[in-house]
């Protein structure tokens, strides 16, 4: 009998550990599984966030070049310009766009596409909205005083709003969200220079 009694005791124990370590087991997997729920959603954001197309590609190639040719013309106002409102407009657009060129440069090259040449040669964007063709810019060079003002003003008018038209089609159709930030940002900032243009010229 005590042999039995002993037998049937362990065997209850043995029963007892067994369904113990099963719940144990159930719980933990409901654990693991409540702690790796909230990383999708999150990892599914950061693919959203970083997320680029077509457009984005053709924004940073044409806006880099772009940009260069304003800081080219930008950078003869500080030996040519006769007024210090046009120096200090092109000090501020050189500000503006060195720092914006290096962005895009740097998202061209995170996707693996191919960078715009750098140089001073534009021949090859001349098509592109409101770049200067050679001649502009060969002018450009040789005017100084209010020649240079008024051509320079005159240009990046032109220059401006073919940048203003470029960032809106970023902003409607692409998709990278600091690319269509930038876009609005580049829309906000060149519109209101046209206007601080169009007045230093006496046409607004």
């Amino acid at each position: 009998m005590t042999t039995r009694t002993l037998t049937r005791r362990a065997a209850l124990v043995a029963a007892a550990a067994s369904a113990s370590l099963v719940l144990s087991a159930c719980g933990g997997d409901k654990a693991d599984h409540g702690s790796h729920a909230p990383s999708h959603p999150s990892a599914s954001a950061t693919a959203t966030a970083t997320a680029h197309n077509a457009q984005d590609v053709a924004f940073a190639q044409g806006m880099v070049p772009h940009h260069q040719q304003a800081l080219e013309m930008a950078r003869l106002a500080a030996d040519r310009a006769s007024s210090a409102r046009v120096q200090d407009l092109a000090a501020r657009i050189e500000k503006a766009q060195g720092p914006e060129i290096r962005t895009m440069t740097g998202w061209l090259e995170a996707w693996g596409e191919q960078l715009p040449m750098s140089g001073m040669d534009h021949s090859g964007h001349a098509g592109m909205s409101g770049m200067m063709s050679d001649g502009d810019m060969a002018a450009l060079k040789k005017a100084t005083g209010k020649e240079f003002d008024t051509r320079f003003l005159s240009l990046m008018v032109e220059h401006h709003q073919g940048a203003v038209e470029m960032a809106g089609t970023e902003r409607d159709k692409g998709a990278y969200g600091p690319a269509k930030r930038m876009a609005g940002d580049i829309v906000t900032a060149q519109n209101a220079e046209i206007k601080e243009m169009k007045q230093l010229l006496g046409t607004s």
